[in-house]
């Protein structure tokens, strides 16, 4: 049995991560609203939003231009150069048989960022120009999703190390691209703490829901996960299964299946940490003679050479992070199993920062990209990518993937049913 449309209910907003239906209120410029319950940050208040990003966005897209148009890095030893740009790495990584990395790579650093701009610029500017593009909510919708997945300052980072891996060996000349790049990372952002989601989203039409109002205390009120605009909806026997009237996203007052999804994923993830840690992931050739390093190698490396902060970075982001990811949601789903009231508000801020975290450990892989792009030199020198590689990437979209699927508002439910 499907589900129908009773209302809509714009002046609620369910709080993401623990369910609670709070009412809207105005806010200062400036001001931010948070969760009752759980302390999650709800919407802010600012100044010219849509008119700020906009400009912000359009600066930023000059930039990605000028980022993929010139010289990365060059790299140069024993007379003999190498020159690289946003794209080599890539089609490094794919001619080496590791198609998957090159992919990954391609859509985090190169795809993903530019769907962003793109995207926020077709949606802006008919706004500021006070119309409504074609299909607005679907690709604003798109635009947040992929947000996680655009991580053009996690490879900033991995530029970083790996300059410094690089630059006592060989001399590294950084171009205009890199500046570029840089100056785009910070661009966007801008852009992105100048907009306020929730006044684009006002600004985008209401489907017929609206117009057909439900009696009083008919049907279950449903937060949409996407837009945040509250339903009025009756449910069917297996629970609740509707479009929201705005976006057209699924509603649902969970999501589906999240405890056994998140399980599987996590028990997957934990599978590949042991690959990534034991077999290599790249193996540096010089003078005909190859040294395979793994992670934990590669940190050694950096002690050894006196550069603790590089070496707690890396450490951090590829040994640390992944596997407290991997215990946090476990810590999680045995609690909701357990139906724990233990802390709930503190759980909640753990699920919050396992989700914010997880992309961070990208680092390596991207640090991988720039070094095959920059050191083929033939014999004299060269670095291949292993198989580590591939694993630890696995490991690192698992767990972002398993974080995504997690419900938090599971745990105060179970919480609920205990105290009941």
């Amino acid at each position: 049995m499907t589900t129908e449309h009773l209302s809509t209910e714009p002046g609620l907003i369910s709080c993401h991560e623990c369910g609670l239906l709070q009412r809207l209120v105005a806010l200062p410029v400036g001001g931010a609203a948070k969760c009752s319950q759980c302390g999650c940050g709800l919407y802010k208040a600012k100044r010219n939003s849509i008119e700020r990003s906009l400009m912000l966005t359009m600066t930023a897209l000059v930039l990605f231009v000028l980022a993929v148009s010139f010289p990365f890095m060059t790299f140069k030893l024993e007379g003999r150069e190498q020159q690289s740009d946003l794209i080599t790495g890539v089609v490094e990584l794919y001619e080496q048989g590791l198609w998957p990395l090159a992919v990954l790579v391609f859509c985090a650093m190169i795809l993903f960022p530019l769907f962003k701009l793109l995207g926020s610029l077709y949606i802006l500017l008919p706004i500021w120009l006070g119309k409504r593009p074609p299909h607005a909510a679907g690709v604003f919708k798109l635009v947040e999703i992929l947000h996680p997945w655009a991580m053009m300052e996690v490879f900033l980072l991995g530029v970083i190390v790996a300059y410094v891996k690089l630059v006592e060996m060989a001399t590294i000349e950084l171009g205009v691209a890199l500046y570029s790049f840089a100056a785009l990372i910070i661009v966007m952002v801008w852009a992105e703490a100048s907009l306020d989601p929730r006044e684009v989203w006002e600004k985008l039409p209401i489907g017929e829901a609206e117009e057909t109002p439900a009696g009083a205390g008919e049907g279950v009120l449903v937060g949409c996960h996407a837009c945040d605009l509250v339903s009025r909806v009756r449910a069917g026997p297996d629970g609740v299964h509707a479009s929201c009237p705005r976006c057209g996203a699924s509603l649902h007052r969970r999501k589906t299946n999240s405890l056994s999804r998140t399980t599987a994923l996590v028990l997957t993830a934990a599978i590949l940490y042991i690959p990534a840690n034991v077999y290599p992931v790249m193996t540096v050739i010089s003078f005909g003679k190859g040294s395979p390093d793994t992670i934990l190698s590669g940190i050694k490396e950096f002690i050894h050479g006196g550069m603790w902060p590089l070496a707690l970075l890396v450490f951090f982001a590829s040994i640390a992070v992944p596997m407290l990811k991997l215990c946090g949601l476990t810590f999680l789903l045995i609690s909701v199993r357990r139906k724990s009231r233990w802390r709930l508000r503190d759980r909640t801020l753990l699920f919050r920062i396992i989700e914010q975290v997880g992309r961070w450990s990208m680092i390596d892989i991207f640090m991988i990209a720039i070094l095959v792009a920059l050191v083929k030199l033939g014999s004299i020198a060269t670095i291949e990518p292993g198989v580590g590689a591939t694993s630890f990437a696995g490991v690192v979209v698992i767990t972002m993937i398993a974080s995504m699927c997690f419900d938090p508002r599971a745990m105060w439910d179970a919480a609920e049913k205990k105290n009941d």
